[in-house]
């Protein structure tokens, strides 16, 4: 029995665009996508390690179509750069895409921004579809139209605000993601539920274990959570993004209000891991800031007037229990 897809509106300055989220949705992918027109052809971009986790399911889904193009790269951060760029564009000239072609973006975070760029520059811009395999990606980077790629001199100093005109997420293509990744993103849905959802954060405290676990009613029902307050922070601000901005910003505030004591336990692993997401470490000051907790708490008031519960629950340093799990 098919699950129905959860349909969640976004609003952009191209227009209004869904993200639809079910388990089982890479095998309906060519389908949903379909109902976005015709195509002339459809690229593939993606990595050979999540190819190799997803291909399976999305290559039966495309089978009928003989115009379909699977162009892979390396998905680390040190090709997320301009040359990665220039190689793929060149590559879709060779196989004759134009502007009535379509992008999909199938991976994490560096391959949603490579491929998001790319199908913003290729030609001035093509259809581009994200299908985000990695939890960061599904409940925040699919979303909100945040292209780039990294320069010597700094993260995203290339880049392009270009939303997709569909984003599917399939909490199935988790079950593949390394532990360390998939623990790793949680903490970006435990930030959603500090700042923004007392519920949200109740839900995880309870359930914590069935989500570690990857249970399917309750990995689902936190990435529909999170992508739901994404899309209206989008919505309500998309280019600017202010509130998201804001949002990323409280971490640092209280990393500097309570440095003393923020190194301890998770929050340490959390924020000063090279490689982790800028909202990890949000969260992550939020878990070790009882050192200035009157601080803290005055910029986390300031920044959401829902999340008084919440803000209970980070006096009491309840996020730092949960983020021991993380990472």
């Amino acid at each position: 029995m098919k699950t129905a897809a959860h349909t969640i509106k976004v609003k952009s300055s191209a227009g209004t665009y869904h993200v639809k989220c079910a388990p089982g949705l890479l095998r309906q992918a060519q389908k949903e996508i379909s109902r976005l027109g015709d195509f002339s052809s459809i690229h593939l971009l993606t990595s050979p390690r999540v190819w190799k986790s997803v291909g399976p399911l999305l290559g039966k889904s495309f089978t009928k179509r003989k115009e379909v193009n699977v162009l892979l790269f390396e998905d680390t951060e040190t090709r997320k750069e301009l040359r990665s760029v220039e190689e793929i564009t060149r590559k879709l000239v060779r196989a004759g895409a134009d502007r009535q072609s379509l992008i999909v973006a199938i991976g994490g975070g560096v391959v949603g921004d490579v491929a998001g760029y790319v199908a913003a520059s290729y030609l001035r811009g093509v259809a581009l579809v994200q299908v985000p395999t990695t939890l960061v990606a599904q409940v925040d980077s699919a979303v909100g139209g945040k292209t780039g790629v990294n320069l010597p001199e700094g993260k995203n100093l290339v880049g392009a605000f270009y939303p997709a005109s569909l984003v599917l997420v399939d909490p199935l293509a988790l079950n593949s993601l390394p532990e360390r990744e998939f623990r790793g993103g949680l903490a970006e849905v435990i930030k959603y539920g500090v700042i923004a959802d007392a519920k949200l954060f109740a839900f995880l405290e309870k359930n914590f274990d069935a989500i570690l676990e990857r249970k399917p009613a309750a990995l689902g029902h936190i990435i529909r959570r999170s992508l739901e307050i994404k899309a209206r922070v989008v919505s309500e601000d998309e280019i600017p993004q202010i509130s998201a901005r804001r949002s990323d910003r409280v971490g640092n505030d209280v990393r500097f209000v309570a440095r003393p004591r923020a190194h301890r336990h998770a929050g340490r692993r959390c924020f000063t891991h090279r490689r982790a997401h800028s909202p990890h470490g949000s969260v992550a000051g939020l878990a070790g800031s009882r050192a200035s907790g009157a601080d803290a708490l005055d910029v986390l008031g300031q920044e959401s007037a829902r999340g008084e519960n919440s803000l209970r629950a980070f006096e009491k340093n309840r996020p730092g229990r949960l983020l021991r799990h993380c990472l």
